[in-house]
């Protein structure tokens, strides 16, 4: 189990993983992406990075790490992803055969597609430049450039300017403190262009996916999630839940989905 876009393992995760070993005879291996929260930074690079051909490879070590451990069946793995990290677990899906099913929770599957919806065409030609000159920056062994994850105000460049993620965001850097830091390297942006796994969720069949989709998300818009979703091969199965896509969770949506998840589970994996 891994957190979503610049987000700790302590921002929800850890009452999803709560919710599943209560009820299952599983074990759940939580765990921050490398330069975020409580994982380290590779020697070199710049801390806040999102990177997602990395972070699926390290979901493929964290698999490896899972099957090492002991009295856990090694034949037995299942994946569960929300956010960034939901199109993660989709991609590693389907081409990790060691994965024998995958939750996919509030999915970013096409970065494209979603950064055309956050961003206003007029703002794309600054944004590409800040690109430009974050490469030309680094190369010449300057620090990395950074943008805000949320602002209050959408103008302002951030990597995620929707009213639902400052609000999420902010909530969650008061409860953390100094832990958390609203920053991100202007180099996420940039390799969120070129993250499409929607590309890949025809492949994971015959593995059973669980989708969950709020139906009023506008940080990962619904439509572009449905779309993938009837790309998907059977045995699939969509739950559609009221509210934004922070509201997956807290309060009765948690409830709801988590309770539909553990069935899942059950059904599909156990």
């Amino acid at each position: 189990m891994s957190a979503g876009w610049a987000s700790f393992k302590e921002m929800s995760l850890d009452q999803s993983a709560e919710a599943f070993v209560a009820k299952l005879p599983i074990a759940a291996l939580v765990y921050d992406h490398r330069s975020w929260g409580s994982s380290d930074t590779a020697l070199g690079q710049p801390k806040h990075e999102i990177i997602p051909s990395i972070q699926m490879s390290d979901i493929q070590d964290a698999i490896a790490y899972a099957q090492g451990l002991p009295n856990i069946d090694a034949s037995k793995v299942a994946l569960w992803g929300s956010s960034y990290s939901r199109g993660h677990v989709l991609q590693v899906t389907a081409i990790d055969k060691r994965v024998k099913a995958v939750i996919s929770q509030a999915p970013m599957v096409s970065g494209w597609e979603t950064l055309l919806r956050l961003i206003r065409p007029d703002l794309i030609p600054g944004i590409s430049a800040m690109f430009t000159g974050d490469r030309l920056a680094r190369a010449a062994g300057q620090a990395a450039a950074t943008v805000p994850v949320s602002d209050a105000n959408p103008l302002v460049p951030s990597s995620l300017p929707s009213a639902e993620a400052f609000a999420f965001y902010t909530e969650w850097g008061l409860k953390l403190e100094e832990k958390w830091k609203n920053e991100v390297t202007v180099r996420n942006l940039e390799a969120s262009r070129s993250y499409d796994p929607a590309l890949f969720i025809e492949r994971i069949a015959p593995v059973p996916l669980l989708m969950v989709v709020a139906r009023e998300d506008v940080t990962t818009p619904v439509d572009i999630s449905l779309a993938a979703y009837q790309k998907a091969r059977d045995p699939k199965q969509l739950l559609l839940l009221p509210g934004g896509h922070f509201e997956v969770y807290s309060g009765p949506n948690f409830a709801h989905s988590s309770s539909k998840q553990v069935e899942f589970l059950q059904e599909n994996f156990l």
